[in-house]
């Protein structure tokens, strides 16, 4: 199969890497400048990808085009894309609810091929290797799987329905961004009271991730009846030193979903889940 043109849509810090690496297994790495800022244009530059002008002739010129963009932003970019009647293979790798992949699907019409994609890990540069999840049509994911083969983006395929990669990009996202927010709060805490070295020694103690450990989903239900009032006691910890609370009383009201799972120790993991869906 002959090497693909390919171009970005917007050569973000992730995006241009990304597409730096596509650059090994295609002709030319394209983008359009029109638009664009002048860090837009540096960051490019740098990564050796090829200027066009109108995003018409970017469309016109590309087999291959990778939309990795700030999330809310995501449908007005497919629709502009689709205005084009872009028939090409289009990569809808945002940080967006697995719907909305969908929709964007939808957007394109049935003339361009979309693949759902998901990437997780820093951008490729100093050595960083993160992976693109992938999920739609077979021959599309393999594909972008030999668009970035021997390169610093793995890629993994999830299966062919559309809303697979961009719901594991979430899932994942969800617990690792919100965990540095919980950091944050824990350690502004203990630091207002002159405790955020023993805290820190105490974690120093536990190296896994509960992500990783999903047995304590059902023991969490089962303590859920005293947890939820401590992270209220802790939220208003929070409020009178001006911390926001409002991330500690959302965990508390998710908390009492699981009320009356008091003490259960026979609970399992599918248990605790349908409980916490339909309390």
């Amino acid at each position: 199969m002959d090497q693909p043109t390919v171009g970005i849509l917007h050569p973000g810090s992730m995006g241009a890497a990304v597409a730096a690496c596509a650059a090994a297994n295609s002709t030319a790495v394209l983008w359009s400048t029109a638009g664009r800022s002048p860090a837009s244009r540096a960051r490019a530059e740098r990564f050796g990808l090829e200027p066009v002008p109108t995003l018409h002739e970017l469309l016109e010129r590309c087999d291959v085009v990778l939309s990795l963009c700030p999330p809310a932003a995501a449908e007005d970019l497919a629709r502009e894309v689709a205005g084009h009647q872009y028939a090409g293979l289009y990569v809808e790798a945002n940080a967006i609810n697995a719907e909305r992949a969908i929709r964007i699907a939808g957007l394109l019409g049935p003339e361009a091929t979309v693949v759902d994609g998901g990437v997780v890990g820093s951008p490729p540069v100093k050595g960083k290797t993160p992976t693109l999840y992938l999920s739609g049509p077979a021959a599309a994911t393999a594909r972008i799987e030999a668009l970035f083969a021997g390169t610093a983006v793995r890629t993994k395929v999830l299966g062919t329905d559309l809303g697979q990669a961009s719901a594991l990009k979430l899932s994942y996202g969800a617990f690792q961004k919100t965990s540095r927010v919980l950091v944050a709060l824990s350690v502004a805490l203990a630091r207002e009271h002159g405790v955020d070295q023993e805290l820190a020694d105490i974690a120093s103690l536990r190296t896994d991730s509960y992500l990783s450990e999903t047995e304590y989903i059902a023991k969490t239900a089962a303590r859920a009846w005293r947890w939820g009032p401590e992270l209220e006691e802790a939220a208003d910890m929070l409020a009178a030193a001006s911390f926001p609370p409002e991330l500690l009383r959302a965990a508390a009201s998710t908390l009492a979903r699981w009320h009356d799972a008091k003490d259960d120790s026979e609970l399992t993991l599918t248990d605790a889940l349908d409980r916490l869906a339909h309390p």
